[in-house]
């Protein structure tokens, strides 16, 4: 039997600090480097127990843990809500997790969301309090325990931190998870430990490690044993073109053994591969797979787990976040690859937008996302964006424009396409962090909603009145002309007017103001008006008042939904409005003033 490392899946919200914490301790600085700062997809870091044992010193001694286990392997998962899916992943293939969190902010949404995976998988975590040194007060001491700065604190400062720790102690009760400052848990097996640290200076990341090393050796030991003939399970990262190795996958290897000539079975766009590993490249210690600088060094087998580049023939239609599965005679790895494929459900409709992303589970977080915000998917595709995309979103916009927009994660448009998406007038929603692209979407949408809205409102016929100037009659009628002044709301040509009983005087063909035509006049205004119908003396005299006669369906689409648009005195004039119909019309009786 083999003992491996155990797997540390670190999981919290955006910007808490993740990929921080495992940039101190493998001393890099990936975080920075990547889009937004946030981590877009699951890296992998083996840290060798070499490395453990030179940041805890002699802290580790102290606490008596035993040279058991080969290190740590840590898994950095994306922090923010649309990866719910990929950190399920993460959180099935953990022995152990950091659930990181900002301890000034506490936890947020995606923070609760960490919680729910790791009681879905029952997995064993501790909490990690970062950024600590931003509390008001605090003196930093570089690469110390937390115990050791902790005692070096003011009291206020100290009383400062227990109040923070406090408060996460009592969101995890009303979670139901009993918790505690470390120092102060009296059983790691039932009660959650809270470690806080700054990822900045590496104060308490020494707490951190020792921790993890001793659960793992206290609750893991059978979990962490694999038999020496045990065959590999991993998943694809990435697919990268590499200078004379060719096409290779980089892969993380969480369970059993992966032997050079080994034959692997992977996930192809339409099909499942079956091909030979030719070589196996192993990262350097404490290199980010994403990120390794130096040469691999080439090994012929491999214990889990582990990140390892993989060189092998046919590589190029293989799926960024396939399975991988090492096949053996009698064995249907086939049939449980593709078990594992139809597990990511990606239901498509008739009608909805067209989504495109750089890998299988990147392709999972977004549509999952867009489930979650009821947005309908017409397509979910891997890739770049193809000319038969942009059709189909052309099509799709020609239906419904707000579904005929292409949501694309980390790719690019062909170069054949572009003049198509020019001439359809196609919109991308495009970036390298997922949930820009969602809320780029949702702003779109609201904008393009007040822009139809106000479309609708202008078509709507909204309440007015005028009063015919005495003795500024310069036509009795065909057309009657006179001068009239607005005295509420907003006059437009072709409204209808009705007098103070509701009875239909005619309905406006022109407006002028020193020679100019006027679609519109608002209230204030004097101008001459044309009334197709009106004839002097049926109905109406000179100095009366008439209202706009406003049609009850465009009443109701007032009242219903745009109610906060009209101006006080576009009420007044409603309400006389509906007064008057009230009068004549009994149906109009049931429909209330309009308050």
């Amino acid at each position: 039997m083999k003992i491996r490392s155990p797997i540390v899946s670190v999981l919290g919200h955006v910007d808490h600090g993740k990929t921080s914490l495992l940039d101190f301790i493998r001393g890099s600085t990936i975080a920075s480097r990547e889009a937004g700062g946030i981590t877009q997809h699951i890296g992998a870091t083996e840290i060798p127990i070499g490395t453990i044992n030179k940041i805890c010193g002699k802290f580790i001694k102290k606490l008596e843990i035993a040279d058991t286990l080969p290190g740590l392997f840590f898994i950095d998962t994306p922090g923010h809500a649309a990866f719910t899916s990929l950190r399920k992943r993460g959180g099935a293939l953990a022995d152990l997790a950091i659930l990181i969190l900002d301890i000034n902010e506490g936890f947020k949404p995606q923070t609760f969301e960490a919680l729910k995976i790791l009681r879905l998988y029952k997995t064993p975590f501790i909490i990690v309090a970062n950024k600590v040194d931003k509390l008001f007060g605090w003196n930093s001491n570089p690469n110390s325990s937390f115990s050791e700065s902790l005692s070096k604190q003011a009291k206020s400062v100290q009383q400062e931190v227990d109040t923070h720790i406090y408060g996460i102690v009592g969101t995890l009760h009303k979670e139901g998870f009993q918790s505690e400052r470390f120092d102060r848990v009296t059983d790691f097996a039932s009660q959650v430990s809270i470690i806080p640290i700054s990822a900045k200076s590496g104060e308490g990341i020494i707490e951190v490690l020792a921790l993890l090393l001793g659960l793992a050796q206290e609750y893991l030991k059978k979990q962490l044993l694999i038999a020496e003939n045990s065959p590999a399970k991993g998943s694809v990262l990435e697919i990268k073109e590499e200078q004379g190795l060719g096409l290779t996958i980089d892969v993380i290897i969480y369970d059993g053994v992966l032997k050079k000539d080994d034959e692997i079975v992977l996930v192809e766009k339409d099909s499942v591969l079956t091909t030979k590993i030719r070589s196996i490249l192993k990262t350097n210690p404490l290199e980010e797979m994403r990120e390794a600088k130096n040469r691999f060094k080439k090994v012929d087998e491999v214990v889990a787990a582990a990140g390892v580049k993989i060189v092998a023939p046919n590589l190029e239609n293989v799926v960024s976040g396939s399975p991988l599965r090492v096949h053996q005679l009698g064995s249907n790895v086939e049939e449980e690859i593709l078990q594992e494929i139809e597990d990511i459900t990606i239901n498509t409709d008739n009608d909805g937008v067209l989504v495109k992303a750089d890998t299988l589970g990147s392709l999972e977080a977004i549509v999952n996302l867009l489930k979650e915000l009821g947005i309908p998917i017409r397509t979910a595709d891997i890739g770049d964006i193809s000319r038969r995309d942009i059709v189909n979103a052309s099509i799709v916009a020609k239906e419904n424009l707000k579904h005929g927009v292409i949501l694309a994660f980390n790719v690019k448009i062909h170069n054949k396409a572009m003049k198509d998406l020019n001439e359809n007038n196609i919109k991308i929603f495009s970036s390298n962090v997922i949930y820009q692209i969602t809320e780029d979407y949702e702003q779109w949408l609201k904008e393009l909603e007040e822009s139809q809205k106000k479309q609708w409102l202008d078509a709507i016929v909204k309440p007015a009145k005028i009063r015919i100037i005495p003795k500024l009659v310069f036509r009795q009628s065909k057309p009657f002309i006179s001068g009239v002044e607005v005295l509420n709301g907003t006059i437009k040509q072709n409204y209808s007017l009705m007098n103070k009983e509701g009875q239909l005087i005619g309905q406006i063909e022109s407006m002028q103001d020193k020679g100019e035509n006027l679609p519109f006049i608002h209230r204030g205004q004097k101008v001459a008006m044309s009334i197709k119908g009106g004839v002097l003396g049926k109905g109406f005299e000179e100095g009366d008042e008439l209202h706009v006669d406003i049609p009850e369906k465009h009443y109701k689409i007032l009242v219903k939904e745009f109610k906060d648009k009209l101006t006080e005195d576009e009420f007044e004039a409603l309400n006389e409005i509906l007064d008057i119909k009230q009068r004549i019309e009994p149906k109009w009786g049931e429909l209330g003033l309009f308050e």
